[in-house]
């Protein structure tokens, strides 16, 4: 009877399993593998459960693009290895002697990588705050008056154009800003564009903020047609202070603000900073002097330290709105600690022994950036699932968990599963990327008490049609995993 009844039992607990595993399986075989559009996709697929059982699969193996899933682990690895509470530092020092109130040298703005300098984010300290640190500093060490330049510093960081696999098209783009050792305002910069008043007739171009000293604006646009729109580019690369703009602004369109990437966000905190003494009483009259191209190597004599906010602040708004210009940061820090040198190549050799030390088999890992812009980027869901089991066992892990966006929440999955309950869709915490052709998402369903926390990836690249298409189904998924 003790044999029937055990023979029983562990049937029941197969069925019961296997009713789970179905569920997000069955999806995937009669929703998504009968669908056209899906079969002539490349689809990856994996989900397992928190003992490693697979609850559903479909070319889990195969690696492929990412899109901002990639997000997950920069972030995750740079919280492992710089801890959560890590923060950047930000330093100015003068050079030279001070007589009589006068500084016979110069000030310098010694960068550490904080990518949240003069943000407007909400977890940013106020740039006046810092910079008014900066200032009492410069006025406690005596100084009334500088007769040298304005320094910035960036060499925290190896200076890179940006990624080797971004392309042409992303250089300009708000969402293409590369990382700096002295970055300001998220490495942006916002223009206003004004139509001309006849079709043809250059259009008015005005930088707003930040001003970036000695740039540059070659501007093409003309004038277009009545209901063309707005059709400019902006093109900007970092081998000369330089930039274009061209294309065309509607003559029926009001006045457009752009906002684009600032290659040399290090000269424009300079700037600012120069503005900001003079308004606080010192005289500065000085010019704004990349180090770089400085001869200058006199003795630095720090008067103040600032610092940005902690890590996992950084991450949590990286992972909320899919901040690129954060997450290559974050990638940077990571071969800059660990290295001594902040190049990408130095980044990707550190997190990838980073991986390994985890315990993270890396087969079915490419990394060509930190933020997943790139096209060169290819993991698979098998990976995925990997690397989120180790993220499990490190100390970070509630931080790293509460950072990614869930399904109705403000945040990249705000409009996710919009007709689902929303104590569903709270079960869900996941990372989404998007490219052209490319829709993914990564990370974790709060199963129940039996399976646990499920690891998930769903990957589909190369479709043919709108992503508005494909949606429906790739929500289906993660409902389904939701439900079970």
């Amino acid at each position: 009877m003790k044999k029937i009844l055990f023979s029983v039992l562990i049937l029941l607990g197969m069925v019961s399993y296997g009713f789970a595993q179905g569920g997000a399986q069955n999806y995937i075989n009669r929703h998504m593998k009968t669908d056209p559009n899906f079969r002539n996709a490349v689809i990856a697929i994996l989900a397992v459960d928190e003992k490693g059982n697979t609850i559903a699969e479909w070319n889990s193996e195969m690696p492929l693009l990412t899109a901002s899933t990639m997000k997950t682990i920069s972030t995750g690895v740079g919280m492992h290895v710089l801890g959560k509470d890590f923060k950047y530092k930000t330093q100015v020092a003068y050079t030279g002697n001070i007589k009589d109130g006068v500084l016979e040298g110069d000030v310098v703005i010694i960068g550490g990588g904080d990518p949240t300098l003069g943000s407007k984010d909400t977890i940013a300290f106020s740039i006046d705050s810092i910079f008014g640190i900066w200032t009492d500093a410069i006025k406690g060490a005596g100084i009334t008056r500088v007769e040298g330049n304005v320094v910035v510093d960036d060499s925290y960081f190896v200076r890179e154009q940006m990624p080797d696999s971004w392309s042409w098209g992303n250089f300009g783009a708000s969402y293409g800003c590369a990382p700096s050792g002295l970055s300001f305002h998220e490495n942006r910069q916002q223009f206003k564009l004004t139509a001309g008043k006849e079709v043809g007739d250059p259009v008015i171009v005005k930088a707003i903020y930040p001003h970036v000293p000695g740039l540059e604006v070659v501007n093409q646009m003309t004038t277009g047609e009545a209901g063309t729109g707005n059709r400019s580019a902006y093109y900007v690369q970092d081998m000369v202070c330089a930039s274009q703009y061209a294309g065309t602004l509607a003559v029926d369109r009001k006045p457009v603000y752009e906002t684009n990437s600032n290659r040399f966000p290090h000269l424009s905190c300079g700037f600012h900073f120069r503005e900001h003494l003079v308004k606080n009483g010192i005289d500065v009259l000085a010019e704004i002097i990349d180090a770089k191209d400085y001869g200058c190597k006199a003795e630095r004599n720090v008067v103040a330290e600032t610092y940005s906010p902690e890590l996992w602040k950084i991450v949590e708004v990286t992972n909320r709105i899919s901040n690129n210009m954060y997450a290559e940061t974050i990638l940077k820090t990571i071969g800059k600690e660990l290295t001594g040198s902040g190049s990408y190549d130095s980044s990707f050799v550190a997190l990838e022994r980073v991986l390994v030390d985890m315990g993270v088999n890396t087969t079915g890992f490419t990394q060509e950036d930190g933020s997943g812009l790139s096209r060169q980027n290819y993991v698979s869901p098998k990976f995925f699932c990997n690397y989120y089991d180790k993220m499990q066992e490190s100390g970070i892990f509630a931080e790293f968990f509460n950072s990614l966006p869930v399904p109705g929440r403000p945040g990249t999955l705000k409009s996710v599963l919009k007709d689902a309950d929303q104590k569903l869709k709270d079960r869900i915490h996941a990372k989404s990327g998007s490219l052209a052709n490319v829709r993914c998402y990564a990370g974790y369903v709060q199963g129940s008490r039996k399976y646990g926390l499920v690891r998930f990836a769903i990957l589909t690249n190369n479709f043919a049609v709108p992503t508005s298409t494909m949606m429906p189904k790739i929500e289906g998924f993660m409902k389904s995993l939701a439900q079970w």
